[in-house]
């Protein structure tokens, strides 16, 4: 089966192949249903190219799967000559308007049926299969006993499902709340997620707010709809938030065997507005449940790096509609969480020459100051050496060569104090802890040590850890408490 993982900018398209997708999917302004996504635009086109150079095994599935009005269709079209830039493998459509378009402008690129199309039967399977298109990612809502039907009926046609990540409430997600409260149309690529919004619980004035509160802080409140007696839904006020709607996320890693046995030819994973962080450690945790299940590692092997998807944000979990439609329908409350802030990610190692270049940097920058401290008066030297010594960072030492040790460029994400302890990701290492004194960050302009790194300012880790290409660095959160709701603002930027 293939892995396909969400890619929201050409920066989490690499960490989606580096973990291991055999194809990414990504959207384009204007055109996709995670408008608010970075998405791709005209500087990307270069480095989607080298991407795709840098891993010519690996697929590119391109999202164009919002609902098309007139001035979207002319849109398209003026913008063929952009999307031919990019080496697209497969267009992802719902509006089956769009169709003769791209195959007349893109013959050598599949067409993918996109789930938002709801298709979830084997009859309407067959009219896409009449109609060009070589893939339907189904409605979320088929169980595994109606896809191994529809593979039976139409065995030509791949089916793709999604198996992780954030689900809606909504039919196959198409939701009109959002446009409701907000005027942003999930179908136009502009949900605001409205069903996971922070709403404040109120009173007619029968009861005080702080009673109405403590009524919904017990989790004994329950919505049922009239005509499905027996079908509750929990209402849980939290500290600054009231959940009623929230789906839970759907997993399926430990079902992989089943979802081949119905007759899946790719699984998906939900994300492009999430962390590059989530894209890797999502992507290699199927990645390698995937390797199991095919035989080419142990499943001890694999189950490191199953267990890592705890350390990524996400709600309580769910399997969807596969075994049971009441599965689906459980809500939750709180936002995704995750114990680990990404901090940093690791470029390219510098090379021996470029090493010892920044090392005689950080020599000539001691021999200037020394030479500067030679110079002044006696006792402005005494006050200029009492303040470095209270103030060290003033004054930074050279970094001298150590036997075994490499150096990397550091683009940070977080603040990373010096000393601080740090955990090393890579596609094949779960989790490296570093040891104390087992690495520093070098400021590549003078050649010293520096005391911290933050976004904004790049740096060198010198470091005796071999590190893989793709490593990220991570810190522990803080201020996390596991089984603790809290507003970490993240559900707003999902």
């Amino acid at each position: 089966m293939e892995l396909l993982s969400p890619a929201g900018n050409s920066q989490k398209l690499y960490y989606a192949y580096a973990y291991g997708a055999d194809a990414a999917y990504i959207g384009l302004k204007k055109f996709s249903l995670r408008a608010k996504a970075d998405n791709f635009y005209e500087d990307d086109i270069a480095r989607v190219r080298t991407l795709k150079e840098q891993f010519p095994q690996k697929k590119l599935h391109c999202a164009l799967n919002i609902i098309f009005h007139n001035k979207d269709i002319d849109a398209l079209l003026d913008s063929v000559d952009y999307f031919k830039q990019y080496p697209i493998d497969a267009f992802i459509v719902q509006d089956i308007g769009i169709v003769p378009i791209l195959q007349k402008h893109f013959p050598n690129a599949a067409l993918h049926l996109s789930t938002q199309a709801s298709c979830v039967n084997r009859e309407a399977v067959k009219i896409y299969k009449s109609m060009g298109f070589s893939r339907v990612v189904l409605g979320r809502e088929a169980g595994l006993s109606e896809i191994r039907q529809i593979k039976d009926a139409v065995p030509d046609m791949e089916l793709e499902v999604f198996v992780h990540g954030a689900m809606c409430i909504a039919y196959a997600g198409r939701c009109l709340m959002s446009a409701y409260l907000t005027n942003r149309s999930a179908q136009g690529g502009l949900c605001s997620h409205a069903c996971r919004w922070n709403f404040e619980l109120g009173s007619d004035g029968r009861l005080t707010e702080k009673s109405a509160k403590q009524i919904a802080q017990s989790g004994a409140l329950l919505l049922e709809e009239q005509s499905r007696p027996g079908e509750f839904h929990p209402v849980f006020e939290g500290e600054n938030f009231t959940a009623i709607l929230s789906s839970k996320d759907l997993r399926m890693i430990e079902h992989l065997a089943d979802l081949k046995a119905a007759g899946v030819d790719s699984l998906k994973i939900e994300g492009r507005m999430k962390s590059l962080y989530y894209v890797a450690l999502v992507t290699r945790a199927y990645r390698k449940a995937l390797d199991a299940l095919e035989g080419k590692i142990s499943q001890e092997e694999a189950a490191p790096f199953v267990a890592e998807l705890e350390n990524v944000a996400h709600r309580e979990s769910t399997t969807g509609f596969y075994y049971n439609a009441a599965d689906a329908n459980e809500t939750t409350t709180g936002a995704s969480d995750s114990p680990y802030d990404l901090a940093a990610i690791i470029g390219g190692r510098l090379s021996g020459a470029e090493l010892r270049e920044l090392l005689r940097k950080g020599k000539s920058a001691i021999e200037a100051r020394q030479k500067e401290l030679d110079a002044m008066h006696p006792a402005a030297r005494e006050a200029r050496l009492a303040d470095n010594k209270k103030h060290p960072q003033k004054a930074p030492p050279a970094v001298a060569a150590r036997d075994g040790w490499f150096a990397y460029r550091y683009q940070p994400m977080n603040m990373v104090k010096a000393g601080q302890e740090i955990e090393f990701v890579s596609p094949d290492v779960t989790a490296v802890v570093s040891q104390k004194d087992s690495w520093l960050f070098i400021d590549p302009e003078s050649g010293l040590e520096q005391f911290w790194a933050c976004d904004g300012h790049e740096c060198v880790i010198y470091t005796k850890y071999d590190l893989q290409a793709g490593t990220i660095v991570r810190t522990k959160d803080p201020e996390y408490i596991p089984g603790v709701i809290r507003d970490t603002g993240r559900q707003k930027a999902e």
